[in-house]
C-alpha cells in the first residue's frame, strides 16, 4: 500500500478510489478532498474509463472530517480550491460534478464526509456493520456537504430530521430500509460487491449510461418538464453513434455488444 491518502487504481473500465488513513481511522483532511477531486477528475476525462469506486481502507470508511484542519475554510465560507480539471467530490458544483456514474462501498463507522460523499454517489453498498451518522450538531456546526439538500431526497423529510437533527447512528439494516443504500453484504464483503455492480455498469454503452446520468440528474436539478424536453434531442447525437449501430447489430445477431463509447 502507498503512502498516499488516497489510492488510485484502473481494474478494467473502473477507477477504484480509496480512502487511505486506516490508522487515523480515515479521517478526512483536505489533501484527501483535493485527491479524490483529481482523480474525479480523471475519471470524467478519460474514455477508457466508464465508472468508478470509492471505497475505503481498513476497518471504517471514515470516521468524518477532520475538523481542525477544515475550521480556516469553514470559517471564510469556502471549500479549498479544486486543482485544475478535478471534480467536485460531493457534486454540488454541477459545473465539475463527474459525469459517470459512481459506486460505494462502505464499511465501519461512515460519519459526516462519509454520508455525505455516499449521498454524492449514483449506487450504495454497505456491510451490515455499518454505521452511517451525520452528526455535526454534535460538535456545534451543521453539515455543509449536501446532507440538508439531498437526505431527505433519499428517505423523506421526518426521517431527514430523525437523524440529522438529534445526530444519531443508521444501521446498515435500516439504511437499507429506508433506501439510503441498495445493498447490504456480510461484513468484507462489500467491497467485491460494490466492484461487481461497477463493473457491470462499465459493460454497458458508456454514450448511454452517460446520457441517462445526466437526465435523471437534469431532473431533480432543474424539474421534470425541462428534462423532458431534452430527452429526444439528446437522443440524436447517440443515435448516430458507433454504439448504437452496435447495440442493433447485437440485438440481430444476438449476441453481447461490444462497446467502445464512440
Amino acid at each position: 500500500m502507498n503512502e498516499k491518502k488516497i489510492t488510485v487504481e484502473r481494474r478494467g473500465h473502473v477507477l477504484l478510489v480509496g480512502l487511505n488513513r486506516p490508522e487515523k481511522m480515515n479521517a478526512f483532511d483536505v489533501e484527501m478532498y483535493l485527491e479524490i477531486s483529481a482523480a474525479l477528475g480523471e475519471l470524467d476525462r478519460d474514455r477508457e474509463l466508464r465508472c468508478g469506486l470509492l471505497f475505503a481502507h481498513g476497518k471504517h470508511f471514515t470516521a468524518g472530517l477532520e475538523l481542525p484542519k477544515w475550521a480556516p475554510f469553514f470559517s471564510e465560507a469556502t471549500f479549498p480550491a479544486l486543482p485544475a480539471g478535478a471534480c467536485d467530490p460531493f457534486g454540488l458544483d454541477e459545473g465539475r460534478r463527474v459525469g459517470k456514474p459512481m459506486v460505494m462501498a462502505a464499511q465501519g463507522i461512515c460519519y459526516t464526509i462519509g454520508l455525505e460523499l455516499m449521498l454524492a454517489m449514483d449506487i450504495r453498498v454497505a456491510s451490515s456493520d455499518t454505521r452511517f451518522g451525520q452528526i455535526e450538531v454534535r460538535r456545534g456546526i451543521y453539515p455543509v456537504g449536501g446532507a440538508t439538500v439531498r437526505l431527505h431526497r433519499e428517505i423523506g423529510w421526518g426521517n431527514a430530521m430523525r437523524y440529522l437533527l438529534t445526530a444519531d447512528e443508521i444501521p446498515a439494516a435500516e439504511a437499507l430500509r429506508l433506501g439510503l443504500v441498495q445493498e447490504v453484504t456480510e461484513p468484507g464483503r462489500q467491497f467485491d460487491r460494490a466492484l461487481e455492480i461497477a463493473e457491470k455498469v462499465s459493460g454497458q454503452a458508456p454514450l448511454g449510461v452517460q446520457a441517462t446520468l445526466a437526465s435523471a440528474r437534469r431532473t431533480r436539478s432543474e424539474g421534470e418538464r425541462t428534462a423532458i424536453a431534452r430527452l429526444l434531442p439528446d437522443l440524436v447525437p447517440i443515435m448516430a453513434s458507433d454504439d448504437a449501430a452496435e447495440g442493433i447489430r447485437s440485438f440481430v445477431e444476438r449476441r453481447q455488444a461490444r462497446f467502445k463509447g464512440q
